[in-house]
């Protein structure tokens, strides 16, 4: 008896570790393409009114925020970044970028939710690729010199409060 349930302990172990296709292990959920420390690759953003924003010219902190409007929590974290103090950060920009999100789109999110910074579409992922798989919100904290801080997931209920440089 003692064998037969360890054989069926060991099987089911082995099966935890894979994907059922083969002998391929189980990826993460989510994985975020950039690290603490590395530069943001992206120089020039264009917004959803044509306006250019050249990030290495622009000496201040930035908060990039990869969303999207059909997504409640994507949601919950613009309304809470609204409410917060960070809004009134003069030394931070905050940039929204819309996973395949058109210009229009975003236009009326950003009428609907009152957002005062500056919206960026990306409807082919094009921009969201370079950083994540899977998953939005994601907040991106990058420094001065554009390296980055921190990478947040934004499904947690108060991820506002670990955006902390």
């Amino acid at each position: 008896m003692k064998t037969v349930l360890t054989i069926y302990l060991i099987a089911f172990l082995m099966g935890c570790s894979s994907t059922g296709n083969g002998n391929q292990p189980v990826k993460e959920k989510y994985q975020t393409y950039i690290s603490a420390g590395q530069n943001f690759p992206i120089e020039k953003l264009i917004d959803i009114n044509g306006s250019e924003i050249h990030l290495n010219k622009i000496n201040k902190k930035k908060l990039v925020l990869l969303f999207a409007t059909w997504c409640h929590d994507s949601q919950r974290t613009i309304k809470d970044i609204l409410a917060s103090d960070l809004v009134k950060d003069h030394n931070l920009i905050i940039i929204g970028i819309g996973r395949e999100e058109s210009n229009e789109s975003l236009a009326k999110f950003k009428n609907e939710y009152q957002v005062s910074f500056p919206l960026i579409s990306d409807p082919n992922k094009d921009i969201y690729k370079q950083f994540a798989n899977i998953g939005v919100p994601r907040l991106l904290l990058l420094d001065e010199n554009n390296k980055l801080v921190k990478a947040l997931i934004g499904e947690d209920q108060r991820t506002i409060d670990r955006i902390i440089w």
